[in-house]
């Protein structure tokens, strides 16, 4: 078969750019490796967890907060295998969804592991054996990342495990080892901390979420602590052992002291890594970058081959299946000869915790390494009447505006809902609105926005009204 253009890879980033390219008229292939469309987002990342993750908040609040509420339960328990089945057919009715899109575009899908003949071929291995061939006048290649996993700590996928692992758990660990701090071990420490497991978080930096602005860092550390996790910060992981249903992690404290945890499981969350084994990149001469990882692009996102593109977690920037979507999107538009854009700087990064955390734009730390001068303005949600109401007054609202210009630099919420409200931030820095905009804009009252809207005051001559 001839196609305009071929995908390898069908998650959030990959099947997007094959629904464009079909909407712009060119005759669409893809080609997934697994039995289903989606890839780790709609599998065993992003729909799975915010499933779990769900699922327990509501339990948690059944027999924590209820009570305040008026609301009288008795013999409350977790059935942890209905959860998981109901998670299993979320995932299942979103693939399934996935797959109609497919049919609805008229793209052609190949089941099996595709890799390049040379540039404009690409042969398809299918799981039950055999292997087919197609053309194709432009690839993008959207084969995504796997978790990372460090050398002298074996996963074994029983007490060891990674994410995927933890999803599919049929006990509420006793104590849950988490090594490493960021948004994946986070939110799957949330998930087992809220049916009652004890949670260590193991982490190299000096605090968790590194990448996001500090204030956001502490805030979710303290909220989090009020969940029952136990932080070891500044901590260097030097192995794990399994001793029949015992998992013992060793690690260096920045002190040099020698550190012993045990838990009954450990989840590795060290972030992930490039996925692009078994691609014959070789074959079409593109090297890779970052450890022989990352496939290096231009602007364009089209590789050193002409015709070849790669969007998502196999190039440079965040993982994130938002970013991989804007990413399809581009290449497709691009291809079809338009001019798309996209700014990478107000791509926004959601932690989905509770308190959730959601931030888009330059950090403080980013604004005074580049000598930028700016004003600040908060709001906690306790001062919120909303949030007063539904029993959510952890966090606050930060918004970082220029100095001179009052432009909106960068916002970073954490709160009930940040999640949602993030997206009002990035439109308005989209279009490039000034802390005084989002200060005249009428906000419904009572609601959790209405935070934002006065910590924007707050940058504005320091003119919130609430507090």
């Amino acid at each position: 078969m001839q196609y305009d253009v071929t995908v390898i890879g069908g998650g959030p980033g990959g099947y997007v750019a094959a629904i464009r390219c079909a909407q712009l008229g060119l005759k669409t292939a893809i080609v997934e490796k697994y039995s289903t469309l989606g890839g780790t987002c709609l599998n065993v990342g992003c729909i799975p967890s915010k499933a779990l993750l769900d699922s327990s908040e509501h339990y948690y609040n059944a027999s924590h907060t209820f009570k305040t509420h008026g609301i009288n339960l008795e013999n409350l328990s977790v059935d942890l295998p209905q959860m998981i089945q109901r998670k299993n057919e979320v995932v299942e009715q979103t693939t399934a969804g996935i797959t109609f899109l497919m049919k609805k575009n008229k793209i052609t899908t190949y089941q099996g592991l595709g890799s390049f003949v040379d540039k404009n071929t690409i042969k398809v291995a299918k799981a039950e054996g055999g292997e087919e061939t197609i053309t194709t006048k432009n690839v993008i290649v959207a084969t995504g990342s796997k978790p990372t996993a460090l050398p002298f700590l074996p996963i074994d996928k029983k007490r060891i495990i990674t994410s995927t692992e933890a999803l599919n758990l049929q006990e509420v660990p006793k104590h849950l080892i988490v090594i490493g701090g960021g948004v994946i071990g986070l939110e799957l420490g949330s998930v087992y901390a809220r049916l009652g497991a004890k949670v260590t978080v193991v982490e190299f930096m000096d605090g968790i979420i590194a990448t996001m602005d500090k204030t956001m860092s502490k805030e979710l550390q303290k909220s989090l602590a009020k969940l029952g996790f136990d932080f070891k910060l500044s901590h260097k992981v030097t192995g794990a052992t399994v001793e029949g249903d015992k998992v013992v992690v060793t690690a260096d404290s920045s002190k040099g002291e020698k550190v012993s945890i045990e838990g009954d499981y450990c989840i590795v969350a060290v972030g992930r890594t490039a996925y692009t084994e078994g691609l014959g990149l070789d074959k079409i001469g593109i090297q890779l970058e970052e450890r022989g990882k990352k496939i290096p692009v231009n602007d364009h996102l089209e590789t050193s081959v002409k015709g070849i593109y790669a969007i998502g977690d196999v190039i440079r920037g965040a993982m994130l299946a938002h970013k991989a979507e804007e990413e399809g999107v581009y290449v497709a538009e691009t291809i079809a000869g338009q001019k798309p854009h996209i700014n990478y700087n107000l791509i926004p990064g959601v932690v989905y915790t509770w308190p959730e955390v959601a931030s888009v734009g330059f950090t403080e730390e980013q604004l005074k390494e580049q000598g930028k001068k700016y004003k600040v303005g908060s709001f906690p949600f306790k001062a919120s009447g909303r949030a007063r109401a539904s029993m959510d007054i952890d966090g606050l609202v930060k918004v970082l505006a220029d100095a001179q210009t009052d432009e909106l630099l960068g916002v970073h919420m954490i709160g009930p809902r940040a999640a949602d409200m993030i997206a009002e931030a990035v439109v308005a820095m989209e279009f490039r609105a000034s802390a005084e905009d989002i200060g005249r804009i009428c906000h419904a009252h009572p609601t959790f926005t209405e935070a934002f809207k006065e910590a924007a005051l707050a940058a504005t001559d320091n003119r919130a009204v609430h507090i």
